[in-house]
Formats: structure tokens, sequence, C-alpha cells
């Protein structure tokens, strides 16, 4: 029996009898140095990610299939989760598993068709926190009206940090901002992004927490779009602001974040109103001060036309009338003490903005101590302010009080009745005393709620109730 030298990609030596493994190791080498590297497109199915980080998969068209697998060092290089259905087209070599004597495709790169890889783990990760709740609005909160202490993370070197600086120096000079200074792009970026999240959460004090960088592709965005970050600014105890990139850039830490700016300029605007937008607010709770007093006084005026108008108080026409009139002299009254409470605090308010520029001043020169003399001035403000609210708020409540006490239809809601005769000239008057009727008259009895006719057998002037 003659013998020849096998070499790589000889398939058959003739009268040559092989064992199983001898003849697995030519196919081994064959296929080996015929496809050292290879790109194949296909469908996936059966995809299993192992404990061992390895990743088994079938490629598979219409006519055929091919078994695939991903070694641990490959699969943590992808950006995306290799998923049953997806079209891949991969890189790698042909390899053939000596156990079961069954070639396989080992693929060291894999590429979504039709769709990046990044787009890919990016839309993954977004269904998947979704899924979780994480971009849920009712965890969303709110900032704080006027935040004194702000938190930073971002690259110290970068654009991004000298447009929030700017714009927080433009629109305040009494705040406290510290920066924690981090890589926002390429190896270990997210790890630094993480650690800035923490650091500023155990700190006390900090009223919100700014997290971004500038403009870029999705691969110098792609720091903000992993799964560690999106996690540390949703486990964050203190209020996120996303700032990454420009309007049109969206990252995963924007959906986590309890709010989304469009840019780090529009991230500092967010977090400093103005002094101006702080005094519409005082104005705009000036106003609906006056508003619920006025509508206080229409309650009353209600009430009294009601009364005037109820059948049990005709005779008292006149008398009602002369209340009202002193109600709108109380109106009057009350209008004007308003008025000069208003010129009062708006003089107040003068004073104060005087005393924040003035202690701005302060500030700029080093002294700090006046932030506090600012803060104790609005609250006295506030507290003469709601101290002549309760004080207005007090007379009318005595004014309404009076006027219930003065009016019969009190006395008849108790259970008392009100007597009237019918004159000669046909108007009906109240019967206060017992002379004022005779025997065989007819009398109208009315109650707060109903009235009968009566007819009089008998008077008798000197009997009481007690006998």
């Amino acid at each position: 029996m003659s013998e020849d030298i096998v070499r790589p990609g000889t398939l058959v030596v003739k009268d040559k009898v092989y064992t199983v493994t001898e003849i697995t190791s030519v196919i081994k080498a064959a296929l080996e140095t015929a496809f050292p590297q290879i790109w194949v497109e296909g469908e996936v199915s059966n995809a299993r990610l192992y404990g061992s980080g390895h990743v088994y998969l079938t490629l598979k068209d219409a006519g055929s299939s091919i078994p695939a697998v991903i070694w641990k060092s490959a699969a943590a290089r992808l950006k995306f989760e290799v998923k049953d259905g997806q079209q891949l087209v991969c890189r790698g070599k042909i390899d053939v598993y000596p156990p079961r004597g069954a070639y396989q495709l080992i693929i060291d790169r894999a590429e979504p068709k039709g769709k990046g890889a990044l787009q890919m783990a990016f839309e993954q990760l977004k269904e998947k926190l979704k899924a979780e709740g994480l971009f849920d609005p009712a965890r969303k909160r709110k900032l704080p009206l006027r935040p004194k202490r702000i938190g930073i993370v971002t690259s110290p070197t970068g654009a991004a940090v000298i447009d929030i600086l700017r714009t927080l120096e433009r629109r305040s000079a009494k705040l406290h901002v510290l920066i924690y200074p981090a890589r926002v792009q390429g190896e270990g970026s997210a790890d630094d992004i993480v650690a800035g999240i923490q650091a500023f959460g155990a700190l006390p004090d900090i009223d919100v927490l700014i997290v971004g960088r500038g403009g870029g592709s999705i691969e110098d965005l792609w720091s903000f779009n992993e799964e560690k970050v999106a996690r540390a600014i949703s486990a964050s105890p203190i209020p996120v602001i996303s700032a990454v990139g420009h309007e049109v850039d969206f990252t995963i830490a924007d959906f986590v974040a309890d709010i989304r700016a469009s840019t780090p300029t529009a991230a500092a605007e967010m977090v400093v109103d103005t002094e101006e937008a702080f005094a519409d607010r005082i104005a705009n709770l000036e106003r609906r001060a006056g508003q619920s007093l006025r509508f206080a006084v229409q309650a009353r005026r209600q009430e009294l036309t009601a009364l005037a108008q109820h059948p049990a108080f005709q005779g008292f026409r006149l008398r009602l009338l002369g209340l009202e009139q002193r109600v709108d002299e109380l109106e009057g009254l009350a209008w004007e003490a308003i008025r000069g409470r208003q010129r009062q605090f708006a003089e107040a308010r003068t004073r104060t903005d005087l005393a924040e520029q003035r202690l701005a001043a302060l500030l700029r020169a080093g002294v700090l101590a006046g932030s506090s003399r600012v803060d104790l001035v609005e609250q006295r403000i506030a507290a003469v302010f709601r101290a002549r609210l309760a004080g207005w708020r007090a007379d009318w409540e005595r004014l309404a009080a009076g006027l219930n006490a003065q009016s019969p239809l009190a006395v008849l809601k108790k259970g008392y009745a009100l007597v009237r005769r019918r004159e000669k000239n046909g108007d009906i008057r109240p019967v206060i005393r017992v002379e004022g009727v005779r025997a065989g008259e007819s009398v109208v009895v009315s109650f707060y709620k109903g009235e009968f006719t009566a007819a009089v057998e008998s008077v008798d002037p000197d009997k009481k109730i007690d006998e």
C-alpha cells in the first residue's frame, strides 16, 4: 500500500486509511487554509449567551445554515446584544470542532445589516430601561426655585463648562458652583461620569446637578448612552439635568434625567431664574391675593341680595339697602388700604432690590456674609404681607358675622315665625306687638321656608308665655 504526504488543502490521499481524528485534522487544516478570513451574512437563530461569556448562535438563509460562536473577548467588544431574528454581517474564519466533526464560523466582528451597531445598542438599552420604569415621568423631580450650590460633571477643558459658567455668572452672582472634572469621550469616560455623579450625591447641600458635554457624533457622545451612566443618574439623590450635545442630539441620559436640556447653556438657564422673573412671581401673588378679596366681597354682596329678595323681608328693604351701602363704603376703604399696602410693598421691594445690588457688589469684593441678609429681608417682607392679608380677612369675617347677627332670617332659621297683617292700603306689615291685631282679622305667618294664613280668634294683651 503506497502512501503520499498529506499537505494542507489536500482532501484525499490514495490508498491511505485514515482514523476519524486524522481526517478531521485534514479537513480542519484545509478549511483554515482556504478561509483564513471570510465575511458571512445571515439571520441569527438559536442565540445563547453562556456563563463563560461566549455566545453561540446559528447563521442561516433560505437554503442553508452554519453554526457560529463569538468568543468572550470578541463578545465584550460588541456594542449590542445578539438576538434571534437579527440580520448580521459577520467577519471570521471557518473552523472544525473535532469532538463532533462539525465545521463552524468563529466570529471576531459583527455588524447589524442596514443599521449601525451603536444605533442598535442605543435602541436595545432604551427599551430595556423604559420597561424598568426609569423613564417614568412620575419619578422625575422638580428643580429648586432658588438653588445655592450647583454641581457640574463635565470636562474642565471643554466648551460646555465655559458656556455654563458664563450663563450662571450673567444671571446670578450668588451661586456656589462645584465642578467634577471628568472625561466625556473615549475609554474610561463612562466610569469618570459615574464617579462624578456619585461624588456629588455624597456631598451635603447640593441643590442641582448638571451632567453633560458639547455636541459630536454618536461615537463621541456614546459615554452618555452607557447603562452604568443611566443607572447612576437614576440613583442620584440630587435632581439631574442632562445637557448633552446639541438640540438634535438625544442620549439615554436625556431620558433618565429629571430634566433634559437641549444644550449646556440651556441647562444653566434652567437652573437659575432671573431676578425679573422672581419679581414677576411676587406680582402675580399680589394679583391673586387681590382677586381672592374681590371674590369674597362679591360673595357677601350676593348673600345680601338674596336676603333682600326673600318675601319675609320686603318690609326691611330700606334697612338692607342701608347695610349694602355700608358694605360698599367698607369695600372702598378696604381697597384703599390694599392699594396703600401694595405701595408700601413696592417701596419695600425697591429697597430690597437696592440692598441686593449692594450685596452683589460686596460679594464681588469678597464679602459673602450679605447673602443671609437678603434672605432675611425677603422673609420680613413676606411676613408683613401675610400679616396684612390676615388682618383684612379678619375684618371681612367680622363684618359678615355682624350682618348675619342682625339678619331676621337667622332668627327664623331657629324655628321662630314672622306674623304680618294687611293694611287698608294693601301693604303687608310685620306685627311687632299684640295690640297690632284684632279678633276676626287674617294674618300671614311666615317661617324660614313656607308660610300660611290664619284667622285671629282672640287677643289677650296681658297673657305671658310662661303662664
